[in-house]
């Protein structure tokens, strides 16, 4: 069994990868919002001393839908690094396998959501997002405001199978052998 794990074990520099876009996505997203944001607040302000500078229709809908993405992608990256909120307080009341039992049914439920979310959100996107424009930017389809979150649910599900392949492998792998 552990030379199964071993072998699978190969595959975590793809998980590193994915980690590595998503939070580089996360950055320029949190960049562009800084800079929208900025010159929208400036325009508001110093319109009167500065007259070429003007906030944009554009400009909220463009914040709001950068922050979309940087919820759910960031979201999708608490779960690889393991930070999302958790209940831990009956944990040292509990055994250990029983601990491990119970993040495998968590990684499962969560598998299941992020699934749910790029299915769903797939539909919802192409559908009711392919319908629509932003208002300010009509000839910009709303598939970018709901494209978020099958992107998150993708991410997810990447992480997710890492996760719940860490907590199995603690089940078969001894903690001298992981060494």
């Amino acid at each position: 069994m552990s030379k199964f794990f071993a072998t699978m074990d190969k595959i975590k520099h793809a998980y590193d990868w994915t980690d590595r876009i998503v939070m580089i996505a996360c950055k320029i997203l949190l960049i562009a919002d800084i800079l929208i944001t900025s010159y929208a607040v400036a325009g508001r302000m110093f319109n009167q001393y500065i007259p070429f500078l003007k906030d944009p229709a554009w400009s909220e809908e463009v914040v709001l839908t950068c922050m979309s993405y940087m919820a759910v992608l960031s979201a999708a990256l608490a779960i690889r690094r393991g930070s999302h909120i958790r209940m831990t307080a009956f944990d040292k009341y509990l055994p250990k396998r029983v601990i491990k039992f119970l993040d495998i049914l968590s990684d499962i439920a969560v598998l299941s959501l992020g699934l749910i979310m790029l299915f769903v959100g797939w539909r919802y996107a192409t559908t009711l997002g392919g319908r629509g424009f932003y208002v300010s930017i009509p000839w910009l389809s709303r598939f970018w405001m709901y494209f978020p979150v099958p992107l998150a649910g993708l991410a997810m599900i990447i992480f997710e199978l890492e996760s719940l392949y860490n907590h199995l492998k603690s089940f078969f792998v001894k903690e001298e052998e992981k060494a």
